[in-house]
């Protein structure tokens, strides 16, 4: 088990260089392979169980939308499943919230292994189902990575003791609690950095959640959930609930067993999340919190001492790298 002492300093995971042969061949064998599980079935797991529905939607490539890419159970054809989810993740968190922060942290660390060890096979899920160029996959994949490493660092640092103003004849302490089931809503353009760390941030605080994928992208998350699985992270800490709609989204945001929610995704849906989330329905004794990326563009600025040549370019690929379609694009 790691602590923050015996880690070393973090590091960006570094983005691959397809211009090597070896390089380019890997992730050409990880698309022929994934090409080779296209279309298969996926059920929604909770608190461990996998569930088949009869209903299902599919998930396809959109830059050939005869492929299909998944089939996955519709949990929007029976909401309660989206409730039995979060019980099941309630009843997780009685347990999961005493686990050391090591231990925790443990899982994140473990999680970035594998898919560094895996990481052209994750990237090419990327290309099939988010339509995403090699490097672009790459980028989300490399982000990933950094999410698992950095928020298991970040967790063991705030569980050490915390400083605090002394006062005579007093014993004071200064600690951080988990708060509960979260809801988990990531979007299509970043389907397993964003979805991952969105994620595993809850977790390795102490919390339990519900993952509601996009419906653009669920099988990356499933592959995800795959992972977590195989590392024997405990049932119900995380749960997977995939749905065609809006359905599965709006009983999470509207429960009162729901702690906070952790959203990513368009300016309107975002809006509305928190225009729910701050009414507080019968049963429910606190105020939910509400994490809420509603993307947008950044500037870039380009001083006298640049080079002209390297900002250029980098201004291209930041504005039009994956046609844009990014939070991080200039």
């Amino acid at each position: 088990m790691q602590t923050q002492k015996s880690l070393d300093e973090f590091k960006n995971e570094p983005f691959t260089d397809f211009t090597k042969a070896d390089e380019a061949d890997r992730m050409k064998a990880a698309i022929e392979q994934v090409r080779s599980e296209l279309g298969r079935e996926y059920p929604i797991i909770i608190g461990g169980e996998k569930i088949d529905l009869a209903t299902k939607f599919e998930s396809v490539n959109p830059a050939n939308q005869t492929e299909i890419v998944g089939r996955f159970s519709d949990a929007d054809s029976d909401e309660s499943l989206t409730e039995k989810a979060i019980d099941a993740a309630a009843e997780a968190f009685k347990t999961w919230r005493n686990v050391p922060a090591e231990t925790r942290a443990d899982y994140l660390f473990k999680v970035a292994a594998i898919i560094r060890e895996r990481k052209h096979y994750f990237s090419a899920w990327m290309i099939f189902e988010a339509g995403k160029t090699w490097g672009e996959a790459d980028g989300d994949t490399a982000e990933a990575i950094d999410f698992c490493e950095f928020y298991g660092r970040e967790m063991l640092r705030w569980a050490e003791k915390q400083p605090i103003t002394k006062l005579a004849g007093e014993d004071n302490r200064f600690e951080y609690i988990p708060l509960g089931v979260g809801a988990i809503i990531p979007p299509w353009n970043f389907p397993l950095a964003i979805m991952a760390g969105m994620t595993l941030a809850a977790v390795v605080c102490g919390n339990t959640t519900v993952l509601k994928p996009s419906p653009d992208a669920p099988t990356i998350a499933y592959k995800f959930m795959e992972i977590l699985d195989e590392i024997g992270l405990p049932k119900g800490v995380v749960n997977f609930v995939a749905g065609s709609g809006t359905k599965v989204g709006e009983t999470l945001v509207q429960s009162p067993k729901i702690r906070f929610v952790s959203f990513t995704g368009s300016k309107n849906v975002g809006l509305h999340i928190y225009e729910t989330a701050a009414k507080t329905p019968q049963g429910q004794n606190w105020m939910k919190r509400v994490v809420a990326e509603m993307g947008g563009k950044d500037a870039i600025i380009v001083d006298a001492e640049a080079d002209l040549d390297s900002a250029a370019q980098g201004v291209v690929s930041a504005a039009f790298g994956f046609q844009g379609q990014k939070c991080s694009a200039c």
